[in-house]
């Protein structure tokens, strides 16, 4: 009785939602508890908090949220399965959703949500609850029984060979799969997912997630082989004698280093290395020498973005000694600034579950050099605060060094994430011929195909590394241009 008194409210106040409702994040596991293990942290919101929620949105006229050039690069149709959220048609709205995205578990639960900058309602109040209203819609699904195989009912002849099975490439598989065409994914890796298995922390997407997906695109027809290093296990003759079409999916994972004294220094490493052996604990799989790990440590992360986070959770849950961020750019400010006006995506100051478990984060700082500790392991890094301006010929705003800046820091760890420069060298690529841009990407036409026939290319590789819901737009786009392909041969 009492669910549907509540139900009744929701109903009779949709219509001013916006007004009647706040907005309510999903809470967080206790700090203490979380930092024990590598679970997720974010608990789920009841499904009348979820309806509360949809109930919020206004159904603007205009929706910049699912304007792929000002929101949603999927072009989800917020307004449409918030609606039937609120009505409780929960199978409906997953009939929605699954129309414009083929992993709502995925964005779900790791998408920083450019389609809630874009709210209307994010002008002058807190933004839709987008992002979790979606992972409600398919958590329901997936426990309601409404997701099952469903193979195409005609199997084309041509086959595809997809390399690389990140986000890029299992969309670009399930567009293409769905289409009737048989497709192979081939990844180097033990097992298929690519970043989202092993660069993104369990506590932010648990490998079961990416399990479940995968088992139901096998059904469907997908075939997975891992363990399969393109340009050894697999030639140019090969794939071209066996396939009528190859993606290429890679993804963009070369670091960017920090050229500085002392940078040879053992305990100086990739943020991606010291994630993915983690992942690979969790998993239970084997991990490659040296071992990195955090515990004991003063750990030093450069870098502040989602790779830096994830880098402060994890050298939590491994038992730190302390863990301190360092950013080169100023610190944002608190609230959306001037400069990034809505619909744009905001700059402001971003503080993830990570950040919240204890780490000291510094601003405007730079790098100038390591220290060792006499056997070649690095024990304190050295840096100095900069002033960002103008260059005299106008261009972009450069790093200044403060005079009477400089400080130093105990580091026996050290964590280098400062993004990635491009997809780095590969001998299929160069087997196949494929031709780069001045940044080392693979260079693609409008139809997302090199300048070989029948050879296409999706995601970071090419476009360089950005979001996951990027690369899974960018590789349904991919997957739609090479059916085009075929069916036209």
């Amino acid at each position: 009785m009492m669910e549907e008194k509540s139900t009744d409210s929701i109903l009779k106040n949709k219509e001013q939602g916006f007004l009647e409702y706040v907005r309510e994040d999903p809470p967080y596991r206790p700090v203490k508890e979380r930092i024990r293990d590598f679970k997720a942290v974010e608990l789920p919101l009841s499904e009348y908090s979820v309806r509360c929620q949809a109930a919020r949105c206004m159904d603007c006229g205009v929706p910049f949220c699912h304007a792929a050039q000002s929101g949603c690069p999927l072009s989800n149709v917020m307004p449409e399965f918030n609606e039937l959220v609120c009505e409780g048609r929960w199978r409906e709205a997953l009939n929605v959703l699954k129309s414009t995205n083929p992993f709502p578990e995925f964005t779900g639960r790791i998408c920083p949500a450019p389609c809630e900058s874009a709210c209307v309602l994010g002008i002058n109040d807190d933004p839709v609850l987008i992002c979790k209203i979606e992972l409600a819609i398919i958590e329901k699904g997936w426990k309601c029984g409404y997701l099952w195989p469903e193979p195409p009912e005609v199997r084309e002849k041509a086959k595809v060979a997809i390399l690389g099975s990140g986000p890029a490439g299992l969309a670009c598989a399930e567009i293409l799969n769905r289409a009737g065409f048989r497709v192979t994914v081939y990844e180097t890796d033990l097992s298929p997912g690519g970043i989202l298995r092993y660069g993104i922390p369990d506590f932010k997407l648990e490998k079961w997630v990416i399990d479940r997906r995968l088992a139901l695109m096998e059904k469907e027809g997908v075939v997975f082989e891992c363990g399969v290093k393109g340009g050894e296990d697999l030639s140019e003759r090969y794939l071209k004698s066996r396939f009528d079409a190859i993606v290429i999916s890679g993804g963009a994972r070369t670091p960017r280093d920090l050229d500085v004294a002392g940078r040879e220094l053992e305990g100086i490493h990739m943020a991606m290395d010291f994630l993915t052996q983690q992942n690979k604990r969790v998993a239970g799989e084997p991990v490659e020498s040296p071992e990195i790990n955090a515990e004991g440590k003063n750990v030093v992360v450069i870098g502040g973005g989602d790779t830096g986070s994830d880098c402060i959770g994890t050298a939590r849950r491994q038992g730190a000694a302390s863990v301190t961020q360092l950013e080169i750019l100023p610190k944002p400010p608190d609230a959306r600034s001037p400069e990034t006006p809505w619909p744009l995506w905001p700059l402001k100051l971003r503080t993830s579950s990570s950040h919240e478990e204890g780490v000291h984060r510094r601003w405007s700082v730079s790098t100038t050099s390591f220290e060792g500790d006499g056997k070649g392991n690095v024990r304190c890094l050295r840096g100095a605060e900069v002033e960002w301006g103008k260059s005299k010929s106008q261009g972009p705003a450069r790093p200044r060094k403060k005079e009477g800046s400089e400080f130093t820091l105990r580091a026996d760890l050290v964590l280098l994430a400062m993004g990635f420069t491009g997809p780095g060298c590969s001998s299929l690529i160069d087997q196949l011929n494929l031709a780069r841009d001045e940044h080392g990407f693979i260079s693609r036409d409008s139809d997302c195909m090199s300048a070989e026939p029948g050879i296409f290319v999706a995601g970071d590789i090419s476009r360089g590394a950005s979001l996951v819901v990027h690369a899974i737009a960018d590789g349904m786009r991919c997957g739609e241009k090479v059916a085009d392909y075929l069916r036209s041969r």
